[in-house]
């Protein structure tokens, strides 16, 4: 016997992973957005002005979930390529990524810091980015499940962006006083 793993091997641990990771993956996003009041029921959220391209409710919460199941199959399919040259980078920048996207509830919805989550949505973009150049080299169907994700936080960092413009007053404020802002026009 040549083969140190057998395919059907192969299989049953990117299934294991899977089954494991994918829903992980969706509750840590779950609760990063609840554990931070995040969505329609955040009364400081609700009066904000919206953007014009600003979706509902409902539309966040799909494509959220989708979007999570997006990057934990893409990260299942590094981890488990195993020997692949760059694997270790490629995990450890989706790492970095997650971190940085569940912290974003917390800043913008838990500490209404409109301006703090923009620059948080600018690393997020970056890190993204860079997990989806590093998981191309170790599988190149990994960053493709990447994309839908990186153009999701391009369009979240412009409605971030127009709420900051539209909601100066609203920066920060928990029951007064306002942070100090930066003038992005």
């Amino acid at each position: 016997m040549t083969e140190l793993v057998s395919p059907g091997q192969l299989r049953a641990s990117f299934l294991r992973w899977a089954l494991v990771f994918v829903p992980g993956v969706i509750m840590l996003g779950y609760l990063s957005n609840v554990g931070s009041g995040g969505g329609a029921s955040n009364a400081w959220f609700t009066d904000l002005a919206k953007p014009d391209l600003y979706p509902s409710s409902t539309t966040y919460m799909v494509v959220w979930t989708g979007l999570y199941a997006l990057m934990a199959m893409a990260a299942v399919l590094v981890v488990t390529a195993r020997g692949a040259s760059g694997r270790a980078a490629a995990i450890g920048a989706f790492a970095v990524q997650l971190v940085l996207i569940l912290a974003w509830s917390p800043v913008f919805f838990g500490m209404h810091r409109i301006q703090t989550a923009l620059f948080l949505l600018f690393a997020i973009d970056a890190a993204v980015l860079v997990t989806v150049l590093l998981f191309r080299r170790v599988r190149p169907v990994a960053a493709a499940l990447m994309l839908p994700c990186l153009a999701w936080l391009l369009f979240s960092t412009v409605l971030n962006w127009q709420l900051l413009n539209a909601n100066r007053d609203a920066d920060a404020k928990v029951g007064g006083g306002a942070a100090a802002t930066v003038n992005f026009n």
